[in-house]
């Protein structure tokens, strides 16, 4: 899969990339990352990419020009994107989301900044508008890694063992579930001990304890 990303802060990006899973994908040549300042892609001599809304308001939005210039000059050299915008008026992305993304060839992100975008970039790009929350942050760079850790896990081979996947919390298609508790050594530490069942080797009697003890997501937080 190759993935590009639309900034303003491409530093950002240099940290989450060369760790853990996300610099395992590449290693093994099952993604490719390619970071863009969108400063890079404007006719203004001193870099601008933001402007005052029409009709009056606070803050500035993004203009649709060096966005229109980026997306054209990415998918020149990479071919067509899946492409997503983040903007808190997004539909809410959920695991079914992150699977759904995984098997696409392309993914373009890009992050927002400022008050948002103009309009036009939506319309005219057809971005899929993703949110991660119903909160403000800064900018898209935190929603676009937490989109990126989330959907790269999903790549068939990037995780040693495929079974996690399978098995772990929000993967059975109920997007509530939540995963049975889980224990390793030692079975007893200052006094809490490890449900016997887990111990006793008895795999369908196991099996049938992590059914019961998983919880929704709305009974987790009752």
């Amino acid at each position: 899969m190759r993935i590009d990303i639309i900034t303003l802060f491409p530093g950002m990006f240099s940290g989450i990339l060369n760790e853990s899973i996300l610099n395992i994908a590449e290693e093994k040549e099952l993604a490719e990352y390619h970071i863009h300042d969108l400063r890079d892609y404007t006719v203004y001599k001193h870099r601008q990419v933001d402007d005052r809304p029409f009709g009056g308001g606070p803050g500035m939005l993004i203009m649709p020009d060096p966005v229109f210039r980026a997306v054209e000059a990415i998918e020149k050299d990479g071919g067509p994107f899946c492409r997503i915008a983040l903007t808190p008026k997004g539909k809410t992305f959920t695991q079914s989301c992150a699977k759904e993304l995984s098997g696409e060839e392309n993914l373009l992100i890009l992050c927002g900044r400022y008050e948002g975008f103009d309009n036009r970039i939506i319309e005219g790009l057809e971005f899929r508008q993703i949110s991660i929350g119903s909160y403000v942050l800064s900018g898209g760079e935190a929603a676009a890694m937490v989109i990126l850790e989330s959907v790269v896990r999903l790549i068939p081979g990037v995780l040693g063992n495929e079974q996690s996947v399978i098995s772990e919390s929000f993967s059975d298609g109920r997007e509530t579930v939540v995963e049975y508790p889980q224990y390793t050594r030692p079975a007893e530490y200052r006094g809490m001990h490890v449900p016997d069942v887990l111990l006793s080797g008895d795999h369908e009697k196991i099996a049938e304890w992590r059914k019961n003890h998983s919880r929704t997501k709305d009974t987790e937080e009752r």
